[in-house]
């Protein structure tokens, strides 16, 4: 009798892997950041997010070794559990959790704060839960679809942001920008890390789909790579 094997699908390949880096941090491009100039100015906050910026490029490289050694749907829980035993395990696998158990609501959310936005009759709450519910059934669907819709609804967020640059950008001034550069100094900076925060931050959850990418020693390493190139 064949011994039937047991695994996830591997179904996501560089370019799916692309979409949901991407679309884990996309909406930190749409909210969250700006609140960074009003604790630190312009320049104190670009300070703030090129300090951030060098912490999630190392702890993605970092992060992608481990990905690759360990290509396991756990993701910082399988690292810990192999580096640290069942108790650092535990640690590494609640604190995911409540990472993504809290960012998850916090983004339906403000889905329904733009609806609402847009059509006033739509109340926030329920809205927001009616997104995190269509969602949820989208991920059950499987993996492929899952990956296939991100990348879908990732592309046209890229391209909302890129007219929007392309129509701000001619209204940019230097001297608007240095107008009030650090009116908190380096305690502003300090108080803006958090929201430079919400440019990068969850990309590391590509890592929780290893175990179902084809061949990840090399496409991981691709995938978010990709994402983060200009």
């Amino acid at each position: 009798m064949a011994e039937t094997q047991i695994g996830l699908k591997k179904a996501i390949r560089p370019m799916h892997l692309w979409a949901i880096a991407v679309g884990l941090v996309i909406s930190g491009e749409y909210f969250g950041w700006n609140y960074g100039w009003g604790v630190a100015g312009t320049v104190g906050f670009l300070i703030a997010t090129l300090i951030i910026t060098l912490l999630y490029v190392t702890f993605i490289f970092s992060f992608t070794e481990l990905t690759t050694a360990v290509p396991h749907a756990g993701g910082p829980f399988a690292y810990s559990y192999k580096a640290l035993g069942p108790l650092g395990g535990a640690i590494a696998g609640y604190a995911t959790l409540v990472e993504f158990v809290l960012a998850t609501p916090a983004i339906a959310l403000a889905l329904g704060n733009y609806m609402h936005f847009l059509y006033p009759a739509l109340p926030v709450m329920w809205t927001g839960i009616g997104f995190y519910v269509a969602l949820t059934l989208l991920n059950l669907a499987g993996i492929k679809e899952s990956a296939t819709f991100a990348l879908v609804i990732t592309l046209l967020a890229v391209a909302e942001l890129l007219i929007y640059m392309g129509i701000v950008a001619p209204s940019f001034k230097m001297g608007n920008f240095l107008q009030h550069p650090m009116p908190f100094g380096w305690k502003g900076v300090f108080a803006a890390l958090p929201f430079a925060m919400w440019l990068y931050v969850c990309i590391e959850g590509v890592a929780m789909v290893a175990e179902e990418v084809k061949d990840p020693a090399r496409n991981i390493p691709r995938g978010i790579f990709r994402a983060f190139s200009p």
